[in-house]
């Protein structure tokens, strides 16, 4: 039956010229449709964005779904598709995925990611690998993998890390540390070396004098 060329009693078992539907036939839902002040009944196939099918034995009827930023639910409390921009993750819709699970982009899915353990304390200082013999160093520290990701496509946490530390010893036991003479020191070598070259030479510039006496 119909009103009109609308067809707002499609589906309908019984059906009000102004307020549409009232019941539907086996099978439909029924929706009721709000529009402004005014709202009026429809018997769907399937329900709307933002509510469930909800079937019982007096009429099947379209449900809202009471989870926030969910688009269309199984039921009243498992979400089934989030709004743009939110990930699903059991049921509920998230902005980012908690911790332990990674984000599935082409599904906006929470899946469960890499998992690791907690970080080791940090090693000994040491460069080229040598405790000793040099001021400064590197110290590194790292995590085991727990659980691997549900897929290869989602990265693991870095699993070592390191920084920069000071040796506890700059001179090794034992070893020889010569320093580098400073320009001042080179200069009175060098002036001193002059002075013994001019010596050794005046010496023997007299000792021939007097031979040849």
């Amino acid at each position: 039956a119909s009103y009109g060329p609308n067809p707002i009693c499609k589906g309908c078992l019984s059906c009000s010229k102004d307020n549409g539907c009232i019941r539907c036939q086996h099978k439909l839902f029924f929706f009721l449709r709000r529009e402004g002040m005014r709202q009026y009944g429809e018997c769907l196939h399937s329900c709307p964005s933002g509510y469930y099918g909800l079937r019982t034995p007096d009429m099947n009827r379209c449900s809202r779904c009471r989870i926030e930023n969910c688009d269309s639910c199984f039921s009243r409390d498992f979400c089934t598709k989030c709004k743009t921009g939110f990930y699903s993750h059991r049921g509920r819709c998230f902005r980012g995925c908690p911790p332990g699970f990674a984000a599935l982009e082409e599904l906006m899915e929470c899946v469960e990611g890499c998992e690791v353990g907690q970080w080791s304390e940090w090693g000994t200082c040491s460069r080229s690998n040598k405790t000793c013999g040099f001021k400064w160093g590197l110290e590194t520290r790292t995590r085991q993998i727990v659980k691997k990701p549900a897929k290869d496509t989602i990265p693991c946490p870095t699993i070592a890390e390191s920084r920069r530390c000071k040796m506890a010893m700059r001179h090794c036991p034992g070893g020889k540390h010569r320093r580098r003479p400073t320009k001042r020191k080179d200069k009175k070598k060098k002036k001193k070396n002059l002075m013994e070259r001019a010596q050794k030479q005046h010496s023997i510039f007299l000792a021939t004098d007097k031979t040849s006496q």
